[in-house]
């Protein structure tokens, strides 16, 4: 096969398979039943046109007997007048009036026929028609119904194009869902376990910050004071000392760093 020839064949395939996903059943049999009813018009102008020119000949047969007759008369008049000269002139006039008149009631019987002929195919293509329009109509509700029927399969089992995009919607959906919440969880943690400042109390002010900063400096002050206090004592005496004497007590009896005067002296 020559390359022109796998050409031509790759792109009528190509354009039978476009067509075919193009072409909508219930479109191409409307189109042919329009052609149809253009055809069955199309044989009823025929016989209409056939029956004109019938009636037309029936009328010139009319007319062309009426001349006979009159010739009929003349040729007898004038053999009344003994004027056998006229009579033969008229008679000869008629003769060729016969003629044409067997002339025009063979074509009459002809145009006839074909009316006749035409009369049945136009009746036959009628029916046709008509059964046609009869198929076309349930074949077209039987596909809309099929076609509406997988449509709602595919909806059902998301196979569908436009369901498919919604799934996969849904699925983005979910999945940027999941990660913020873990990413939310996570910064909880973090902010539990001290590893990140809370944003939100560091708006509250430094003052604040400073003096709770500062009160946990002087509570820890206050017990290791406390603690050096009790290892000085007795042994016998630090469970009472530590229990009768608050920690204010405490730190009233600790001795005061004498005072220098100018000499240097205490």
């Amino acid at each position: 096969m020559s390359l022109m020839s796998r050409i031509s064949l790759i792109f009528r395939s190509k354009a039978n398979k476009a067509l075919d996903r193009a072409e909508d059943p219930r479109e191409t049999l409307d189109y042919s039943y329009q052609r149809q009813l253009d055809l069955l018009s199309k044989v009823r102008r025929g016989v209409a046109d056939v029956a004109t020119s019938r009636k037309r000949v029936e009328l010139q047969v009319a007319q062309l007997e009426q001349q006979g007759a009159k010739l009929q008369d003349q040729a007898e008049k004038a053999i009344a007048m003994n004027r056998e000269d006229l009579a033969r002139e008229a008679l000869t006039r008629k003769s060729g009036l016969n003629g044409q008149i067997s002339d025009l009631k063979a074509q009459h019987a002809q145009l006839q026929g074909e009316e006749e002929k035409l009369t049945l195919a136009q009746q036959r293509l009628q029916a046709k028609v008509e059964a046609f329009r009869t198929r076309k109509e349930t074949i077209k509700a039987t596909y809309t119904a099929a076609e509406a029927q997988t449509r709602i399969n595919e909806a059902m089992s998301g196979i569908g194009e436009e369901m498919g995009d919604v799934g996969m919607a849904i699925q983005r959906a979910e999945d940027k869902t999941s990660e913020m919440q873990a990413r939310a969880g996570a910064i909880d943690e973090l902010i539990a376990s001290g590893a990140l400042d809370d944003a939100s109390s560091l708006n509250r002010g430094d003052d604040i910050t400073r003096e709770l900063e500062s009160m946990s400096s002087q509570a820890e002050v206050e017990q290791e004071l406390a603690r050096l206090r009790g290892d000085s004592l007795p042994a016998a005496q630090q469970p009472e000392a530590i229990e009768a004497a608050p920690q204010g007590d405490i730190l009233a009896e600790q001795p005061q760093p004498a005072t220098e005067t100018k000499d240097g002296q205490p």
